[in-house]
């Protein structure tokens, strides 16, 4: 069963802390009698609604700081967005979490590894945690270091490894579980090319399998290569959404207008 993704007016307003209030202690000499200024408040996210179809690959485009890490946030139960509405599949997002999780898995943009564990162990407890038989988990797993080219060091800490392996693992590690949808939060960051066109292959093949995936980048050549669909994000509003040809096409055409000589 293929799983696809709906987003409706989703907003996020994040209030930042007051300043130096980090480092402060105790009363500040004339502070008292004064009135208590409302924080400030960041829009990430500005009333943001899309379809992701079941089996596609859809990426999130834009500069950091439009919103693209908030939505994954949201989508993935990490954070509550402040109104609007999100399903997976059937699944309201907040309403039913669990089951959200079931179907999902995610590779945010850094590493959050354990450091005490080997490359397998990691792979196996993940298994572990969705219900997997200790010979499934193991045959999945080496399966997994293989694809990623990892199985040299499937019994070598973690802590050793470099960024570009570690990044390789966690994305093995939200494929350990094979989920119907896939989050990619800047999957290709700090990849040498090499592995960053491993990367690119590996998710078509696992799209191939009939399932979604969606990714956010700032790199408009992983966009082509990848995505099927993408959306342009910022300020965290949809500005445009389309195929890469499509959108490749319309700026191509402003551009040609922009440079017509008035008649």
């Amino acid at each position: 069963m293929m799983v696809g993704i709906r987003m409706r007016d989703l907003r996020k307003i994040y209030n930042s802390p007051p300043p130096f209030a980090a480092g402060a202690s105790g009363f500040v000499a004339g502070a008292l009698g004064r009135k208590r200024q409302p924080k400030p408040q960041i829009v990430a996210l500005d009333g943001l609604s899309l379809d992701v179809s079941p089996g596609e690959i859809f990426g999130l485009l834009g500069p950091n700081g439009a919103g693209k890490s908030t939505t994954v946030g949201i989508l993935t139960t990490r954070v509550r967005p402040t109104s609007g509405q999100a399903w997976i599949g059937e699944h309201d997002v907040w309403q039913e979490p669990v089951a959200v999780k079931r179907l999902i898995g995610v590779v945010g943009q850094r590493p959050n590894l354990d450091f005490s564990l080997t490359a397998f162990e990691i792979l196996a407890f993940h298994g572990a945690y969705f219900g997997q038989s200790a010979p499934e988990r193991a045959e999945r797993a080496k399966t997994l270091l293989d694809r990623f080219k990892l199985r040299d060091r499937a019994d070598q800490l973690v802590r050793g490894f470099s960024g570009g392996m570690m990044q390789r693992l966690s994305i093995a590690r939200a494929m350990m579980h094979d989920p119907r949808v896939l989050f990619l939060d800047e999957p290709s960051a700090g990849l040498d090319p090499q592995t960053r066109l491993l990367l690119w292959e590996i998710i078509r093949e696992y799209n191939h399998g009939g399932k979604t995936v969606l990714l956010t980048t700032h790199n408009m050549e992983e966009a082509d290569a990848l995505c099927q669909r993408l959306a342009i994000v910022d300020h965290g509003r949809s500005i445009a959404l389309g195929t890469p040809g499509e959108l490749k096409a319309s700026v191509r055409f402003s551009v040609a207008s922009a440079l017509r000589p008035a008649l």
